[in-house]
């Protein structure tokens, strides 16, 4: 089908800039990547990824004190003990999906 329709949005400077540097280490036109936007739109019949806001921040390791940082890794050891762990494989799957990395 031709091409005949145009959308004029407004957006950020710094995130057009951004998003158009990756989108051209991929070899992909922004027009294209909005087009396929807007076809997964229409296969998901909504937004092709979740909405929300996360219910919980990651962990700053590096702002704890001594203490805490010992206090949390008393409580990975007990996890671990006790059988409450996962594959790393998982968790950084878990991970990445929970806070979209």
């Amino acid at each position: 089908m031709a091409k005949s329709a145009n959308l004029y949005i407004r957006i950020e400077p710094d995130v057009k800039e951004q998003a158009e540097s990756i989108l051209s280490a991929l070899g992909i036109p922004a027009s294209n990547a909005i087009n396929m936007f807007y076809k997964q739109i229409i296969m998901c019949r909504g937004l092709p990824f979740d909405v929300k806001i996360p219910t919980e921040k990651p962990l700053n390791m590096a702002a704890l004190s001594e203490e805490q940082f010992h206090a949390e890794l008393e409580k990975g050891y007990a996890d671990m003990k006790a059988g409450r762990t996962k594959d790393a494989r998982q968790a950084f799957a878990d991970i990445r999906k929970d806070y979209g990395l």
